[in-house]
């Protein structure tokens, strides 16, 4: 008997205990956050945020219940609210909350969205604001602003048809013929036309307005694509352009400054994914870049590739038999911050000029399967992490899964004025298949880095032939060219290095003073 009375007690005096733990009182006020404002990044007409998320700290000894929490502008408002996993009132979802409940000392998550368009907007600088309300019960009201940037956009991206109910098929172009007369088609790709309904003269991009890309961009045979500078166009996940065979790119950008302090990039044509927030904005793959199988001379001048997972893919439609050569002339540009490669070239004509490649996941500059190719002053640095990528890749083959192709066609690789540099021992990996065929590699007037421990006949110091009055880094310190800052993409060099062959402007237009690579030093 004596054990049910103790048991008997235990229970009262644990509900007793208890009962204070869930009564509520109505907030007074006096909640704090983790933030005044929530700023939204820019966000494209009628697309969806990210999730943003405010912290809501009950700082008290009281267990509160919050009698509303709701957006000011009400149901009519387009950001969107989730308070600690409820999505809000019937009737109201997202809009808003009633009796939230936050226990003394704790706090609360609210995470928060977006959809717009730029009509909803400020027409003078297209902010979009609203503000969340915390209304308590003594009538005091505490709120939190919200502010986000929206962009109108020109989309483009492949149409679809409803082939039966809630089942779509994606538009596909026919890019050509293979060697068994088949057709070669690339699924989910819209032809670019110059009639489109919505958009006019797709292949006219201007800097009017931005461009946002879903699937493939794809330039038809007879086609070509002019963009004019200041363009910006932003690319969704596995988006690209794509040039036909018979196409044509032309890209028009312009730089207003020789100061590459000021970064003023207002006439510069930008390629990059469409994730606007500052954590994305070194995310490497995040497009798959542009792919280029014309035979025609294609024109690109100021245009920066950032974040893409190979920014130029030059290749021909057939490759392994008698392959069309791909076209390129690029001067005055940068590509940065890709997955897999900056420029890699299959069989392909390349001439670069100014041209700055860094932080590649393989390799800055991968060249295979022969073509032609002359760089000169052009900087490729690659301080990617990790030991398996290199700066500047050169082959005489092309390998699949299953299958090794060697080409026994001549193949070019002229160097003049650059710099190979980055965080590796090695920066420079020439391989052959075939002994016998003809590669023509040669490096003038160029700094490399590489310490050949293998005594190697292909690269130097051994090999005094394909290698003309370079500068061979064998280490971190000697011929070091003290980038200004590598992580920030700002490659010019800060230690005069003086031997170049072509006396040329450099990427900015200023006299390049002997200088080799893409920029003239900057000592200061």
């Amino acid at each position: 008997m004596r054990y049910i009375y103790f048991l008997l007690a235990i229970i009262t005096i644990s509900f007793s205990s208890c009962r204070d733990d869930f009564k509520f009182e109505a907030s007074t006020g006096g909640l704090e956050f983790s933030k005044d404002t929530v700023y939204l990044d820019t966000v494209f007409t009628n697309i969806g945020s990210s999730t943003y998320k405010l912290k809501v700290y009950n700082r008290s000894d009281k267990d509160i219940s919050i009698p509303k929490i709701a957006l000011h502008k009400g149901d009519n408002s387009k950001f969107r609210l989730m308070v600690d996993g409820m999505t809000g009132d019937v009737g109201h979802t997202g809009k808003q909350f009633s009796n939230v409940e936050l226990m003394a000392k704790d706090s609360l998550f609210i995470f928060i969205e977006v959809t717009a368009d730029v009509a909803n907007a400020n027409p003078t600088d297209f902010l979009y604001t609203d503000k969340i309300d915390f209304i308590h019960g003594n009538g005091e009201t505490q709120d939190v602003d919200l502010v986000t940037l929206i962009q109108d956009a020109i989309f483009i991206y492949p149409n679809r048809t409803e082939t039966s109910p809630n089942i779509y098929e994606y538009e596909s172009a026919l890019l050509g013929l293979d060697i068994d007369n088949k057709p070669i088609i690339s699924e989910n790709t819209h032809t670019l036309i110059n009639n489109h309904p919505q958009h006019g003269n797709e292949l006219h991009w201007t800097n009017t307005k931005p461009y946002v890309i879903y699937g493939f961009a794809f330039v038809p045979d007879g086609s070509e694509l002019v963009v004019d500078k200041g363009a910006r166009v932003y690319y969704h996940a596995n988006s690209g352009l794509m040039i036909g065979r018979n196409g044509k790119l032309t890209i028009n950008g312009e730089n207003p400054t020789t100061n590459p302090l000021e970064n003023d990039l207002s006439k510069e044509v930008i390629f990059e994914g469409n994730r606007l927030e500052y954590s994305f904005d070194n995310v490497a793959g995040q497009w798959f870049g542009i792919v280029n199988f014309s035979t025609n001379l294609n024109s690109i001048k100021h245009l920066t590739i950032k974040n893409a997972s190979i920014g130029i893919y030059n290749l021909p439609l057939e490759i392994t038999v008698n392959p069309n050569t791909a076209k390129l002339n690029i001067k005055q540009s940068k590509i940065q911050n890709c997955s897999i490669a900056g420029i890699y070239s299959i069989a392909s004509t390349i001439t670069a000029e100014n041209v700055v490649v860094n932080n590649c996941g393989k390799f800055c500059v991968g060249l295979t399967y022969g073509g032609t190719y002359n760089f000169s002053h052009c900087t490729f640095n690659n301080n990617w992490y990790g030991t398996n990528q290199t700066c500047v890749y050169l082959t005489d083959f092309f390998e699949t899964s299953d299958t090794i192709y060697a080409n026994n066609s001549i193949k070019n690789y002229i160097f003049t004025d650059c710099i190979i540099y980055g965080s590796n021992q090695n920066e420079l990996a020439i391989s052959k298949k075939n002994d016998t065929s003809a590669m023509n590699y040669v490096f003038n007037n160029c700094l490399i880095k590489y310490n050949n421990t293998n005594s190697n006949p292909l690269y130097p110091p051994i090999n005094s032939t394909n290698y003309t009055n370079c500068y061979i880094a064998t280490n971190n310190t000697l011929h070091n060219p003290k980038f200004k800052n590598v992580s920030k993409h700002q490659l010019w060099p800060t230690e005069n290095i003086n031997s170049a062959v072509n006396i040329i402007e450099d990427i900015l237009g200023n006299p390049s003073n002997n200088q080799i690579g893409a920029y003239k030093t900057i000592t200061n």
